[in-house]
């Protein structure tokens, strides 16, 4: 911007936005048709994407559909769009990313972006980051190539069943044991484990309960002694891929911590506000998808011998709705662009305000949408109850909207510090 104030997005974004689209309709839209696959998207979806005879897991024709789509996405140059250039990538940016995210939102229900799995077409690699970001050269050597690939992944163990949110009374322990170390403890909600090869155990080393230092970041293998599945948690919106695992004298070398020893915590809060802002547009763009399907349809419907859309009752909270997107949307590029100039954590309030603020939004749109097509919004006819269901998850996961209010009103109150950027007011 230098000095002047221009609120056009970059020309080149634009330009590849529409790059995307002809790659969706040329590579993507088939896929989706071929084979019956409509059936993941259509009302049949959480029933054919479910395996119901297997913990609710999800299908594994599903979950191929979801990979032959990313290899295509990958091999048109789209999936490592965040990526560095030197490993396939664009060099993406937070701004780029947050304006492609809602923008495949936006679309609706598809295999271009199907946000129940973290899918989409131009990926989200938070744990190929994290290697090139806080792995040794030994590790990356490693693993590096594998995580391109997709050969191997790690899923995030830090959750708690008796902590939650509060990742740092984490009663998960790793003691010294000669040149390994010993794992003892549970965790839950640990998202996609069921094909990770490795699950990136978040333990506590030293340190108190209640400090952020003392918790170590330890990749474990998924077939280790002592590791075990207990259960999938069925959830609000099917399948489910979230386990509750155990840990029973789980023995790893020291070359199994990523980050650092006691480090474990500032290795996954890197990437934290990247991942919000990125969420938060996903948000906004199902958010505005509700909402232009719901004007749509009132348009067309014409009970009592009129148009839906003439009646205010239908108009007005539909405009509240599409004014707070547009307001919310402001936040988002200001917010996404402060990043990629000043650094992620130099408007962590900001990035909570536009993740709270967008799940809300999501729901109330998708609830305003289903209210707006009557009982055929209610049924799975529509998209709008399976874009409910999805988003409401967001509102709890990667810090509950409670835990970005208080993070808000630590920055707003003083109790807690970012790193002011240089020259710009809030």
């Amino acid at each position: 911007m230098n000095g002047e104030t221009n609120f056009e997005l970059p020309a080149d974004l634009l330009a590849y936005l529409d790059t995307l689209d002809a790659f969706i309709e040329r590579e993507i839209r088939p896929l989706e048709l071929e084979n019956d696959n409509i059936r993941f998207f259509d009302h049949r979806r959480e029933d054919a994407r479910t395996d119901w005879d297997r913990d609710g897991l999800p299908n594994a024709a599903w979950e191929a559909l979801l990979a032959e789509a990313k290899r295509r996405a990958d091999a048109a140059g789209h999936y490592r769009y965040s990526l560095p250039k030197q490993y396939g990538g664009q060099d993406g940016t937070n701004l780029g990313m947050a304006v492609i995210r809602e923008h495949l939102a936006a679309k609706g229900l598809g295999l271009h972006n199907d946000l129940q799995n973290e899918h989409s077409v131009v990926g989200n690699e938070v744990g190929l980051l994290l290697m090139l970001a806080y792995g040794t050269d030994a590790q990356k050597a490693d693993w590096v190539d594998d995580l391109l690939n997709r050969r191997r992944s790690f899923a995030f163990g830090i959750t708690e069943p008796n902590h939650g949110s509060d990742a740092t009374h984490m009663e998960t322990a790793a003691v010294r044991d000669g040149g390994d170390w010993i794992i003892n403890g549970e965790k839950t909600w640990n998202t996609g484990v069921h094909t990770a090869s490795h699950d990136l155990i978040f333990a506590r080393t030293g340190g108190r309960a209640g400090d952020g230092d003392g918790i170590t970041a330890f990749l474990v293998p998924a077939d280790a002694p002592g590791f075990t599945v207990e259960e999938y948690l069925w959830t609000f919106n099917m399948p489910t891929d979230h386990a509750h695992v155990t840990l029973k004298h789980v023995r790893v070398p020291d070359t199994a911590i990523l980050g650092g020893e006691g480090r474990g915590l500032q290795v996954v809060q890197h990437f934290f506000n990247e991942n919000r802002i990125r969420q938060a547009a996903s948000s906004l763009g199902a958010a505005q998808f509700c909402i232009n399907e719901a004007v749509r349809y009132a348009q067309e419907r014409k009970p009592f011998g009129k148009p839906l859309a003439a009646n205010q009752g239908i108009q007005f909270p539909l405009v509240e709705l599409q004014t707070q997107c547009e307001m919310l949307r402001a936040l988002i590029h200001k917010t996404a662009w402060q990043m990629d100039q000043y650094g992620a954590f130099s408007v962590s309030d900001k990035v909570s305000m536009c993740n709270y603020t967008a799940n809300r939004l999501c729901c109330d749109a998708a609830d305003r949408a289903m209210q707006v097509f009557g009982g055929m919004g209610y049924s799975r006819y529509r998209p709008f109850e399976h874009i409910y269901r999805h988003h409401r998850r967001y509102r709890i996961t990667e810090g509950t909207e409670e835990i970005q209010m208080r993070r808000i009103a630590g920055y707003m109150f003083g109790y807690m510090k970012q790193r002011a950027p240089k020259g710009v007011h809030s």
